[in-house]
């Protein structure tokens, strides 16, 4: 049984920020209510209430909701018209498809003088001879009727024959509630009959018969489960087909047995799915033997990449992008890899054995893949040989390269033949040198700064003081 919860409003209520004290419009409608409840208590603002397609067998607790303007409880299991009497700016009351048949209840909308629009389509009471014509006549403040608009001159007939209407319409209901009695006992038995029928079945399963159909059901065990499955399957099908054809009349009693038979099947579905997942046996990863086999659960593309130049094996596995990283798990092993995503195993075995204590994995940034390094425990391969065989070809051409670094070395000593520099000595002629005797008689160890001086000497240039 579904009923009116404070969080069912509060779900109800997304356009309104979740609040239900200012909450002016709400729809519970396909909600399987059965009962109208806390409604002028947590919303007392409504002015509009959409409560069409469930399973509410009477108005109530919506007298306190002063400002309600619309109500739709179509399609529900409502017989008569009640508890309306406060709704006091009530302006449109929408019963389509129920099963009212107490047309003289419509006597307490005289109060909601608001009231414009009434729908009575699809309800027993407008089989009866006169209903427009009472209802009109009743209810002076309506404007229109079951979509209809009322003229002037159909109130004013319907005002002249009320008394004959209503004298036909109180016989046509006391004969409905005689037929509708008679529709409740014999709801009340079918359904007693069904409830006895199912014990019988539930005992019969258990083996509470006899000691036959004990035997009987641990045979049946002894077969297998896919066998007791379609046994039960081709049973639910028959019972299925015995309900559905089964003739019976439109009540609120049928409808609210042929949900409460859907709901059961829909339960029964859920809670055989449950144990089937439940009873699935787990993965196997390593054999009894110990072989490691290959799986991959997450089904996820992945890369293996035998990594030569850095002796190492990577394997790039492609988790999804927005995946936390704490719902990974990696196990490197020598011989296999094992990595849980979200509890799914994918496992996979390497094809050389590896050091898993120096392995590391991370995540990428731009694709969020699993990479994992995972360095082979051989430490000679093909690809360092060729870099030592590389390196003992390079020590038999040392000779040569010694020579030209020589080479290179005599180039850098000092000779006057091959100095491409200019020579600080020669900067003045040696016929300016000559003239000046006393200059060579001065001591050859004199610095670059005064030979500069001297040779700047000369009979044009003053003396430096």
């Amino acid at each position: 049984m579904v009923r009116i919860t404070e969080d069912l409003i509060r779900r109800r209520a997304e356009h309104n920020d979740c609040e239900i004290f200012s909450l002016e419009e709400i729809s519970l409608h396909q909600q399987e209510i059965e009962k109208l409840e806390y409604l002028d208590k947590w919303c007392r603002d409504l002015k509009i209430l959409y409560l069409q397609n469930n399973l509410i067998p009477k108005i109530e607790n919506v007298g306190k909701l002063k400002k309600l303007e619309y109500l739709n409880v179509a399609l529900n299991n409502i017989e008569r018209i009640e508890n309306l009497e406060g709704c006091e700016e009530l302006k449109k009351l929408d019963l389509t498809a129920n099963f009212i048949g107490e047309l003289s209840s419509i006597e307490t909308l005289k109060y909601n003088i608001h009231l414009n629009e009434l729908f009575l389509v699809g309800n027993p009471c407008t089989e009866f001879e006169g209903y427009r014509q009472y209802v009109v006549a009743t209810l002076h403040q309506l404007k229109c009727l079951d979509s209809k608009e009322i003229e002037r001159s159909e109130r004013i007939q319907a005002l002249q024959n009320y008394p004959e209407v209503k004298q036909k319409i109180r016989e046509q209901e006391r004969a409905y509630l005689l037929k509708r009695a008679r529709e409740k006992e014999e709801a009340q038995r079918r359904l007693q009959e069904r409830k006895d029928k199912k014990e019988k079945q539930m005992k019969s399963k258990l083996g509470f018969d006899s000691s036959e159909s004990l035997k009987n059901k641990e045979n049946h065990q002894a077969e297998g489960d896919r066998e007791q499955e379609t046994w039960r399957t081709a049973e639910d099908d028959e019972e299925d087909r015995r309900f559905w054809e089964e003739p019976t009349p439109y009540t609120p009693e049928t409808r609210l047995e042929t949900h409460r038979y859907i709901e059961e099947k829909r339960r029964a579905k859920d809670n055989t799915r449950e144990s089937k997942k439940r009873e699935k046996p787990p993965r196997t990863l390593v054999t009894a033997e110990g072989k490691v086999l290959n799986v991959n659960v997450p089904k996820l593309h992945f890369s293996l990449k035998d990594d030569e130049e850095n002796n190492q094996i990577i394997l790039d596995l492609a988790v999804y992008r927005h995946l936390d990283t704490s719902l990974l798990d990696v196990d490197v092993q020598p011989t296999y890899i094992r990595v849980l995503v979200k509890g799914k195993p994918f496992q996979l075995v390497l094809p050389e054995e590896v050091k898993p204590d120096i392995s590391s994995a991370k995540r990428s940034q731009t694709t969020g893949h699993l990479v994992v390094s995972m360095p082979k425990a051989k430490e000679i391969i093909l690809a360092k040989q060729k870099v030592s065989t590389s390196v003992k070809h390079s020590d038999c051409n040392t000779p040569q390269k010694n020579a030209r670094r020589s080479a290179q070395v005599e180039k850098l000593e000092v000779d006057p033949s091959k100095y491409s520099f200019p020579d600080v000595t020669k900067i003045i002629q040696e016929k300016e040198r000559i003239g000046q005797g006393p200059i060579r008689l001065q001591p050859e160890k004199i610095t670059e700064t005064k030979k500069s001086y001297v040779d700047f000497e000369n009979d044009d240039v003053p003396p430096l003081i």
